[in-house]
């Protein structure tokens, strides 16, 4: 999925392995696993992407399908949650779209928590030219609410950033409305943002929150996807990133997300056992 990021050197090929066994033993057993950092460092973000392409590379070869990417850590609220500085972003799957099931199975998550967030779609490729705002917004063909269920096969969220990009950004599931809107039909720095879980607001914010506009975090995401050598293409879909903080989930909670004047989505957590 992704073009590789670190060398193929002794060096860096032992904590490679190291972190993708880590983690690809938390998803398969279900366990958090201890933080990956001790193997790539704090701030090896080059060597975070090889893992992460890695545990992609295999996820691909398991038969899942890749429809776009999620952008992490846009919000300066989630950033201060989660103790790290900077964005980042990680491969969304098709298995990962649970938009129209009448329950979140819990049972695929480890330690879930809610953020409600602006869904691009892409109607053209973001491979060329200056990728700057004006050129994303062109290439937008609509957008959609969405709620992303972020994830963490580390053990008590304790994470550093190479321990979230590691893990696929934190990813989990998504979860999509069914209206769409055109952006010359709304403005989405200027959207406001409410979540509400089991009918108590949970959680505020807008799309300011989002490196200033959600159309600057996809702005960062196209020349970030195009320096690793795999741009964004036509038809992905792209997570903003958070419109405000993130909230924990369990199962058994419903959690509806106003996006004005965009639209809402919602989405309930299926009991214990399923």
């Amino acid at each position: 999925m992704l073009a590789a990021t670190a060398g193929s050197g002794n060096s860096e090929e032992l904590p490679i392995a190291d972190a993708v066994a880590r983690l690809s033993g938390a998803e398969r057993t279900g366990t958090p696993a201890a933080p990956v950092r001790d193997v790539l460092g704090e701030t090896d973000v080059a060597l975070a992407y090889a893992v992460q392409q890695e545990l992609a590379r295999q996820r691909e070869g398991r038969g899942a399908v890749p429809v776009g990417r999620k952008i992490g850590l846009t919000s300066p609220a989630v950033q201060r949650q989660m103790g790290v500085d900077q964005p980042d972003f990680g491969v969304l799957f098709a298995d990962m779209d649970v938009s129209g099931r009448a329950e979140i199975p819990s049972g695929r998550l480890l330690q879930p928590r809610v953020e409600a967030e602006i869904a691009f779609v892409l109607a053209e490729d973001l491979a060329d030219g200056e990728l700057d705002v004006a050129r994303v917004r062109a290439a937008v063909d609509h957008a959609v609410p969405a709620l992303e269920i972020v994830d963490s096969r580390i053990a008590g969220w304790d994470i550093a950033i190479t321990d979230t990009i590691a893990d696929n950004a934190s990813s989990g599931l998504f979860v999509l409305a069914d209206r769409r809107l055109p952006l010359d039909e709304f403005e989405p720095r200027e959207t406001t943002m409410r979540l509400y879980a089991d009918d108590e607001l949970v959680s505020e914010g807008s799309g300011a929150a989002c490196l200033g506009d959600p159309l600057a975090a996809l702005a960062w995401l196209a020349r970030t996807a195009r320096s690793f050598g795999d741009p964004l293409r036509a038809g992905q879909i792209v997570l903003s990133g958070a419109l405000g903080p993130l909230v924990p989930a369990r199962p058994g909670m419903r959690f509806r997300a106003e996006i004005d004047p965009l639209g809402e989505v919602a989405t309930t957590f299926s009991g214990e056992e399923a």
